[in-house]
């Protein structure tokens, strides 16, 4: 077919006349749901550049996850065509990362992509537990593979010879169609690797913190529905509890942490629904990286993922990110795949104990080349994957590919600053030592609603102990209690600054408040003390130069310690050391001129 087909029709009635390029060969990407486009968005660049090709986006409409497809159609800003018309035209080429829909239908040589890590999954009917062990393996039984007993692609990429191996076991018709072309999403993974500071600094990850990236797979038995996730030590839902440890448990100058939702979680229920769900967490400081943005630099700059039987929890662990494992129900894999082997070997989160323990038990027991086998697994062909997936297509289409110009993929792009955010109120344990420069340990915890106080022999064994609310906390009536109260605005927003401006209302408005915190920068804030101190509080920079990313309201917090304990502010403190966790952070205190307020 490659070669016969040229453009005529592109979009809507009577559209030939009005083309400026004729004659291109057609591509036709074909979405099945959100979660099947990433995969197309990896490759999409392949095509980039070469004057000879028009693109065009359709829909098999045949998921029950359409939710967000419209929008990214729009946005990938190519023709779209409504599946009927895709049907009835003909192209040089489509390319597909999922099955479902009538593929069998297009005009074209068809390609289909895995949209994740391999093909490991088996397809079941919820309501038929019993079925789980002997369902056939998404993407390589005859179910999926076939029409009329014929192979319904041209080319079946596979990304590793394992994966070839089952496919001739599983469906010998289809293996002659079996193309190893590596795996274009692994290829961005470890070509980001080397920006992993970037991505940390970007992410809100200070010095001396570890990133925990909590990912989830859809379906009732990931670990984001948890119903088979506690069932070897008697829990029967983990997520309540994972989610309120998340924000509670681990101190939040020390940790910081990410949601990564699979796509079908996000449309499945809707965003709204997911931000609901996620709402304690969030307001105590989780961010939730929306469905196609961010999730693969999370995992390059994690510390450790909280995961289950997702391709990105594979990822991670080929990347050499340590794992454990919440949700991971072994009879929904295929036995015999890599995933499945992943299970079997990395460690379990159980309810029992402490998380932040085994979080850092994880991470400290973790070798480098632990994981090594499902690397190699990933692709057996890494970095390459853009030359062979380019090779294919062309061969398709009966076209030579772009003199040149080599084959790329997009870097993983640096995502915007996602600061912490915390408008929860913030429980402030603190320890205060005398010494040539002033010294307070911070320990900061946030307090989610009524969930039981993780941290509770703390209080004993803390100094002093202060509670710390932002101002835009939905809790408003802690407001007039809390000993410190926090914003966060740049210096010059006209509806809050200056800050010697909004410090002095602050204390005016809360009068149990002893003081008052307005941060303006991500190493740096302006207090005012109840005896009338107003104050700039600035982190030294690194070595490196780059300001240091801690909450400046931890610095707060530590002065406020330090006037509590009943010491005084004068011109012979010019300096305060904060420590948080093992990081030591040294405090420049510049005395202001006070507003007329």
């Amino acid at each position: 077919m490659g070669g016969a087909a040229r453009l005529r029709v592109p979009v809507g009635a009577d559209a030939e006349r009005w083309v400026t390029r004729a004659g291109c060969r057609r591509v036709l990407l074909v979405v099945h749901n959100v979660t099947s486009a990433t995969r197309l968005l990896d490759v999409l660049p392949l095509f980039g550049g070469d004057v000879r090709l028009q693109l065009f986006a359709t829909c098999t409409g045949s998921s029950p996850f359409l939710a967000g497809v419209v929008e990214l159609l729009t946005g990938m800003g190519l023709p779209v065509l409504p599946w009927e018309q895709a049907r009835e035209t003909t192209f040089d080429l489509a390319v597909s990362a999922s099955y479902g829909g009538e593929l069998d239908e297009i005009r074209a040589e068809l390609v289909v992509l895995s949209h994740g890590m391999g093909y490991n999954k088996r397809l079941a009917a919820p309501d038929d537990p019993e079925r789980r062990s002997s369902a056939p393996v998404f993407g390589l039984s005859p179910d999926w593979l076939l029409r009329h007993g014929r192979p319904l692609a041209a080319a079946t990429v596979l990304s590793h010879p394992e994966q070839l191996e089952r496919l001739r076991a599983s469906c010998p018709q289809a293996a002659p169609t079996a193309v190893l072309a590596g795996d274009p999403c692994y290829d961005r993974l470890i070509g980001a690797l080397p920006q992993r500071e970037l991505f940390r600094r970007a992410l809100g990850v200070a010095p001396g913190q570890k990133l925990v990236v909590l990912s989830s797979t859809w379906s009732s038995r990931s670990l984001f529905g948890s119903v088979d996730a506690g069932e070897e030590d008697g829990a029967d839902d983990l997520l309540p509890w994972l989610l309120s440890r998340l924000s509670t448990e681990l101190p939040a100058d020390e940790y910081r942490s990410v949601a990564v939702l699979h796509p079908n979680i996000w449309y499945g229920h809707g965003p709204g629904q997911v931000r609901a769900w996620l709402d304690h967490a969030r307001r105590a400081g989780l961010a939730a990286v929306p469905p196609l943005d961010w999730w693969r630099q999370a995992l390059v700059a994690a510390d450790c993922v909280l995961g289950d039987h997702s391709s990105v929890t594979y990822y991670a662990a080929a990347i050499g990110i340590p794992v454990l494992l919440g949700a991971f129900p072994q009879d929904a894999l295929d036995p015999r795949s890599p995933v499945a082997a992943l299970g079997r070997t990395a460690p379990r989160l159980v309810r029992r104990g402490s998380l932040r323990a085994q979080i850092d038990a994880a991470i400290d027991a973790h070798e480098p080349g632990r994981y090594a086998r499902f690397a190699e697994q990933a692709s057996s062909s890494p970095g390459e994957s853009a030359g062979l997936l380019r090779r294919l297509f062309y061969r398709l289409m009966g076209l030579p590919e772009p003199d040149g110009h080599a084959a790329l993929l997009d870097p993983l792009p640096l995502p915007p600053h996602q600061p912490a955010r915390r408008t929860a109120p913030v429980r402030v344990f603190t320890e205060v030592a005398d010494g040539r420069t002033p010294e307070v340990a911070v320990v900061r915890h946030p307090v989610s609603g009524d969930a039981p106080d993780p941290v509770e022999g703390l209080a004993a064994r803390a100094e002093l102990a202060h509670t710390a609310v932002d101002e835009e906390t939905r809790e408003t009536g802690r407001l007039r209690v809390a000993d410190v109260v926090l914003r966060q605005a740049p210096a010059d927003d006209p509806r809050l600054g200056p800050p010697a401006a909004w410090t002095a209302e602050a204390l005016a408005r809360y009068p149990y408040c002893a003081l008052a915190a307005y941060a303006d920068g991500p190493d740096r804030c302006v207090v005012r003390t109840r005896q009338g101190d107003l104050l700039r509080l600035s982190a030294d920079p690194g070595p490196d130069g780059r300001p240091d990313l801690c909450d400046p309201a931890a610095y707060a917090s530590a002065l406020h310690a330090w006037v509590a304990s009943g010491r005084k502010v004068s011109e012979a403190v010019p300096r305060l050391v904060v420590r948080t966790g093992a990081v030591t952070r040294r405090v420049t205190v510049e005395r202001l001129r006070p507003s007329p307020a």
